[in-house]
């Protein structure tokens, strides 16, 4: 309140200071009616300054808005004219142009950026240069502007959202300009050829914004670092197929030509022997070594060490900018009242009914996505059976790999069911709107993007005070839901594959029909590390040459549709010169809509893919590797798009990168937790060295020659009686052969005794040890983080120096004008 109260004296103070300007604005003969504004031709069009940089300027334009040619005297057609004339009662410059739509030019008048200017720099300045005529960058022009469009209120109580939904106003952008800017930017960072250089920065500022800048250097500085983690994890991952044939666990396996194992299904599925699946087990000791804990415990630190410098790198690009300091909430109240002098800022709320219900429905929709997570599982398990019944020998032979792959494959079609918003609207764009401050939130027409639905309904429900708020709201719950729905999948097979599936003669069925599957006698990492890699893969391929595809094949379909009738000339009429502006108004037209959500998509596939590239590793050591490569393309693939492909993004100012840290620190939290919780569980990492310091030969001779770990797996398999397999078990050899042949005992994957199937002294020592491991791996993680938290400083010195010295000499500044004043 204290704000707005001194935001309206400065600005009444301004119009005393001003009234002589003022007043000659008045007079100009830009006051015509709205009318005459829209009949105007091109070439008479009144100027609003009689100046040299007017005159230059006056085929520049603030935004454009579309609307289809309605019947004169409809209700569309009255609705339009109502918010023009109220555009042109707050002194906007509006021009007509008509083709198969109409296109509408609007221009600011420059008391609205004298106003900003006024009431957002530095007070002592203020003071000292009442009419400077500084104008303002073409960013800030258009996001006045764009905020003023938005919340211009029509007689019938209608803003410019309201009559987008009616279909009023197709659209409203701002306008691509030949700018040198611009140029440099489509020839110097919109090129593949410029994949490994750096980035313009600086230029990305000046033409889209602080925030889309922010964005560009943060991605750039995640990506140079992500070069160190996936430098790191090639070496791990090089030094396992380095060890590929020298592993014993892998030896004895290969070996195990006479250790029978149980069937993997019940109806009709083989005994087998586990030599059968010695690739299968040298490729999981490749994945599953000594090398992995140790990158585990690396990517902890490089996840704190990213955030830390991340910290320090925006500290100083904010303090070049002039924005450390900035305040985003007083500037949306200084363009509320720039808008509207009488505005009153909205008051905080808070409702406790309403958060129980968000939370209520927040937690229905996270019950939702465990049960596509169910449903996948259920897939797999009926695909095992199936497979393993097929004709084909390749299937049975490979069903738990066929169904491991097909699982994969599915989840991906998951997340894009859920996730993805791909599908733009080829012709007219439709606006779904959300009651929210500042803008409208436009985004694509398409029936999948549920996770994206839902999360705009509650934040709906929450009624937010101001766009920055919503859009906090809104990017944790998407989060959320987006987490789940790429994670549920890898959670299960981490973490509960193959331990509560049962043991021979007592599995647990699903619907009391097809039981759960298993593990394979080395490990389940190996399906955890398919499972990431066909998704990391598939996501970095095929979703991005579908999100370059999509928007280059819609602005080619829109550019051949809108393509401006050629009028035929009849003999001796002279050819009508065409408005210059005509053809850039449709050049931008026919490109691709942004919407509230172009940049936060960019930002979200980025977090995710963080999120892939951290709290999984230890079983995928080459995820960060791939996202180095996806990143090198994503940047060069924005910047086409931005450029290019879309109109021009609303700029917006921004000196961080708002609650997406947040987003990324709670991400590193679960990265060291998750890759705990890999090497405890999900590896054998622990019941080898269980085995090998407790069990092995070496603890009971003192036999150097002998490998430790020899006879580890007899050790780490269980025996069962065929004699108790269930009644209704089919299997492919009858069980009666099988004695006559003096086979009467299977192998499988469990620590349990022989007589009565209860867990054996060893199953409780390794369950100790993973526990012990578990508390002992995240404890060291997090107080490493914590100690590089806190030996890397969040501001440099040369930042705190620098705000140390401007304090300081605005402190000297204003003590000498007091005693030059009292001298006086």
């Amino acid at each position: 309140m204290a704000a707005a109260s001194r935001a309206q004296t400065e600005l009444r103070t301004f119009a005393l200071v001003g009234s002589v300007r003022l007043s000659q604005e008045a007079e100009r003969p830009a006051a015509i009616s709205a009318e005459e504004i829209l009949l105007t031709p091109w070439r008479s069009f009144p100027y609003e300054d009689s100046d040299t940089s007017a005159f230059m300027d006056e085929e520049k334009w603030d935004f454009v808005l579309v609307s289809d040619i309605h019947e004169m005297g409809s209700e569309k057609e009255i609705k339009r004219k109502k918010f023009l004339d109220e555009l042109s009662k707050k002194g906007f410059t509006i021009k007509k142009i008509e083709d198969r739509k109409l296109f509408y030019g609007v221009r600011a008048p420059k008391h609205f950026f004298r106003k900003y200017q006024w009431l957002l720099r530095n007070p002592d300045s203020r003071l000292q240069d009442l009419n400077a005529q500084q104008d303002v960058p073409v960013t800030t022009r258009i996001r006045i502007v764009n905020f003023i469009l938005h919340n211009t209120v029509t007689p019938d109580l209608e803003k410019l959202r309201d009559l987008m939904k009616k279909n009023v106003f197709e659209a409203a952008f701002p306008l691509h300009e030949k700018e040198e800017v611009r140029e440099f930017l489509k020839e110097k960072w919109a090129r593949w050829r410029d994949i490994f250089c750096q980035q313009p920065i600086e230029k990305i500022r000046c033409y889209f914004g602080e925030k889309v800048a922010l964005y560009f250097t943060w991605l750039g500085w995640y990506t140079y670092l992500l070069g160190f983690a996936a430098g790191v994890g090639l070496v791990v991952f090089v030094a396992g197929i380095t060890v590929f044939n020298s592993s014993q666990v892998s030896k004895e396996i290969c070996e195990a030509n006479d250790t029978l194992m149980c069937p993997l299904c019940d109806q009709k599925c083989p005994f087998w022997l586990l030599a059968d699946t010695c690739m299968y087990a040298r490729v999981t000791h490749m994945i599953d070594n000594e090398g992995t804990v140790v990158f585990a415990m690396f990517m902890a630190i490089w996840a704190t060490v990213f955030l830390e410098l991340w910290k320090r790198q925006r500290a100083q690009v904010v303090t070049n900018w002039d924005l450390y300091g900035w305040d985003e909430d007083e500037e949306e109240l200084a363009m509320e009242l720039i808008n509207n002098l009488q505005h009153e800022p909205r008051r905080y709320r808070h409702s406790y009914l309403r958060s129980t219900i968000v939370l209520l429905l927040v937690l229905l929709m996270i019950v939702v996505l465990i049960g596509i997570a169910h449903a996948l599982v259920i897939y797999r398990v009926v695909a095992t059976a199936l497979f393993t019944q097929s004709d084909s020998e390749f299937f049975r032979e490979q069903a738990n790999l066929v169904a491991v792959i097909t699982g994969a494959v599915l989840h991906y079609i998951t997340i894009v069911i859920m996730t993805k918003v791909q599908t733009a609207a080829w012709g007219g764009q439709r606006v779904l709107s959300f009651s929210i401050i500042n803008s409208p939130l436009l985004f694509y027409t398409s029936f999948l993007q549920i996770n994206r639905r839902v999360a705009l309904f509650l934040c709906d429900l929450e009624k937010p005070r101001t766009f920055s708020q919503h859009e906090n709201n809104f990017t944790i719950k998407i989060f959320i839901f987006q987490f789940l729905t790429n994670f549920s999948s890898l959670i299960y097979i981490a973490f509960f594959l193959g331990r509560i599936n049962g043991h021979p003669g007592n599995y647990v069925r699903i619907a009391g029909k097809w039981r759960l599957e298993e593990c394979h006698p080395s490990g389940c990492i190996t399906d955890l590390f398919i499972q990431m890699a066909i998704i990391m893969m598939l996501k970095q391929t095929i979703s991005n040459v579908v999100e370059y595809l999509v928007p280059w094949l819609a602005h080619k379909i829109r550019k051949r549709q809108k393509r401006p009738k050629k009028k035929h000339l009849v003999l001796g009429e002279e050819e009508e010169v065409e408005d210059p502006c005509k053809k850039q108004w449709l050049i931008n037209y026919q490109l691709n809509e942004v919407n509230i959500f172009s940049l936060f998509d960019e930002f979200l596939e980025m977090v995710i893919q963080y999120s892939f590239t951290t709290i999984f590793v230890a079983a995928f050591p080459l995820a960060p590797l791939l996202a180095f490569f996806n990143n090198l393309f994503e940047i060069r693939l924005d910047a086409i798009k931005m450029t290019r492909l879309h109109r021009r993004i609303v700029p917006r100012k921004t000196n961080d990168i708002g609650i997406w840290l947040q987003v990324l620190e709670a991400i590193g939290i679960l990265a060291v937790i998750g890759n705990g919780l890999v090497i405890a569980i999900t590896s054998d990492f622990i019941p080898v060295q269980v085995y090998k310091y407790t069990y092995s030969p070496c603890m009971k001779e003192n036999n150097t020659a002998v490998d430790c770990l020899t006879g580890y797996i007899n050790h780490s398999l269980s025996v069962f009686h065929i004699k108790h397999f269930e009644p209704d078990t089919n299997l492919a050899v009858e069980i009666l052969d099988l004695v006559k042949n003096g086979t009467t005992v299977c192998r499988y994957r469990d620590y349990r005794n022989d007589e009565d199937y209860s867990y054996t002294v060893q199953f409780w020592h390794v369950f100790a040890a993973r526990l012990a491991f578990l508390i002992l791996f995240e404890h060291v993680a997090l107080c490493v983080k914590l100690i590089a938290a806190w030996y890397v400083p969040d501001v440099p010195l040369s930042v705190k120096n620098h705000l140390l010295d401007e304090k300081h000499n605005h402190l000297r500044k204003e003590l000498s004008m007091m005693e030059y004043s009292t001298e006086v």
